[in-house]
């Protein structure tokens, strides 16, 4: 089983970059989009449904902003869209696939980064997310987690950490928040469990700014967080760098597994 998840930074865009000429070659069994930047109205047939996949999506309210998808190979048992909180579900940031006694969830977390405004939504997301993350792991089922979830863990995550301990992304209560997902849920950071050093390598985001992607000035946001029963069938992950379809680069997992 094979599954990918790319922040694509608006999908009409990404589009335009090659992505959907990229995606069948990846053989995956299930994609998981974020930051659509597009409503259904804008919407092609082959971004709705690519040749081989069947796709769903949760829409923002917001013309040109957030969303997230699936692109399954089969059709799943059941979707469920949104988290059932109106503020949070309007910007469309959640959608759940599931196959069985399986889960794959694409998520998509707030930035903070563009004022102290933001920045609070993206704590008030935080705690109301994790009331779910939490039903989810107590459920029984397998869970796969995967997203832009805004937040560099650990400074083997991002390149410049000594200059970002005050900045989004990389403050002390957002690290200690996805921490308690592996340390008191019992989350797994499946890209952590097989590559505990990894450190330029794993980096799936770089600013547009001066020379980031250049230098490999990144940082390591993209996750696939999964409960401890999928995430030790994890056999290999990589990130995609041979071509740009956004800021972010897709993270792929292998996992000895059937959905």
């Amino acid at each position: 089983m094979r599954i990918v998840t790319a922040n694509l930074n608006g999908i009409r865009s990404a589009g335009r970059k090659g992505f959907f000429d990229w995606l069948p070659r990846q053989n995956a069994d299930v994609l998981c989009l974020q930051e659509l930047k597009a409503q259904v109205g804008d919407m092609t047939k082959p971004m709705l449904n690519p040749e081989g996949y069947y796709g769903y999506f949760h829409y923002a309210e917001k013309k040109g902003y957030s969303g997230v998808g699936l692109y399954c190979k089969r059709q799943p048992d059941q979707i469920i869209e949104g988290l059932g909180i109106a503020d949070i579900d309007m910007e469309g940031r959640y959608i759940e696939a599931v196959f069985g006694n399986t889960s794959v969830v694409s998520v998509y977390l707030p930035s903070g980064s563009s004022s102290e405004e933001r920045q609070t939504v993206k704590f008030s997301f935080m705690d109301r997310f994790w009331p779910h993350l939490e039903q989810l792991r107590q459920s029984g089922r397998e869970v796969i987690v995967c997203g832009d979830w805004n937040i560099a863990h650990r400074e083997i995550d991002l390149k410049n950490w000594k200059g970002n301990l005050k900045n989004s992304g990389f403050l002390p209560e957002e690290r200690a928040w996805i921490g308690e997902l592996f340390d008191k849920l019992g989350y797994v950071d499946v890209y952590r469990r097989l590559y505990p050093e990894a450190e330029g390598e794993a980096y799936t985001w770089w600013s547009n700014r001066g020379q980031a992607w250049a230098k490999n000035v990144g940082w390591r946001i993209d996750y696939q967080i999964a409960t401890p029963g999928i995430a030790a069938k994890a056999t290999a992950a990589s990130v995609y760098k041979a071509e740009r379809f956004s800021d972010h680069a897709p993270l792929i997992v292998d996992y000895a597994a059937e959905l």
